[in-house]
């Protein structure tokens, strides 16, 4: 039986990727890092809204950031997120995995 502990941690996560835009983000983010400013250009969204996104994801440990010169740098947290191939992504969760694949 799952540790209540762990499902609220799984629960927590799956509740930071529950926003399309967030999706989007992850999506973008497994080709490599990018700033907020290429992010916002990729999707078609207003810098505030990806920056506010990204701070969701952030929290959640699903993204992390390293600063560049005078820009931040999003990237896939390594240790929740695995690239198995080119065709999907995929984000481990303890017992839950979830494939992201190439559309």
């Amino acid at each position: 039986m799952t540790d209540p502990k762990h499902a609220k941690h799984c629960a927590d996560l799956l509740q930071a990727i529950a926003e399309p835009n967030r999706i989007r983000i992850i999506d973008a983010l497994r080709s490599g890092q990018k700033n907020v400013t290429e992010l916002a250009k990729l999707l078609s969204v207003e810098i505030v809204n990806v920056s506010h996104h990204l701070g969701v994801l952030r929290q959640a440990g699903l993204v992390q950031d390293e600063k560049h010169g005078r820009f931040v740098v999003y990237s896939l947290h390594p240790k929740l997120f695995s690239n198995e191939s080119n065709k999907a992504t995929y984000l481990e969760l303890g017992w839950c995995r979830i494939e992201i694949a190439n559309q």
